[in-house]
């Protein structure tokens, strides 16, 4: 799976975890772009992405990712 069909994927999850399918997420998306991304959302987010992707994320990964492209890219560093 490249990058683009993982980002299509975090979409999906977003869009399906905040019932807003005009959602389109890119590399440099923020949480703080998406108004109804808090803590809790972005918490229940990742635990889906862990669950699509079949991998585990660190506690430190959760908290550092700036953006979208620092999730794929770590996601496609984990599928290696």
């Amino acid at each position: 799976m490249n990058s683009q069909e993982i980002l299509g994927e975090l979409t999906t999850i977003l869009r399906d975890l905040l019932g807003d399918d005009t959602i389109v997420l890119t590399t440099t998306t923020k949480r703080a772009d998406i108004p109804t991304w808090d803590s809790f959302n972005y918490i229940t987010f990742m635990v889906a992405v862990e669950s699509k992707f079949q991998i585990k994320f660190t506690t430190s990964d959760v908290e550092a990712f700036a953006n979208v492209g620092e999730i794929v890219d770590k996601i496609v560093d984990l599928k290696k």
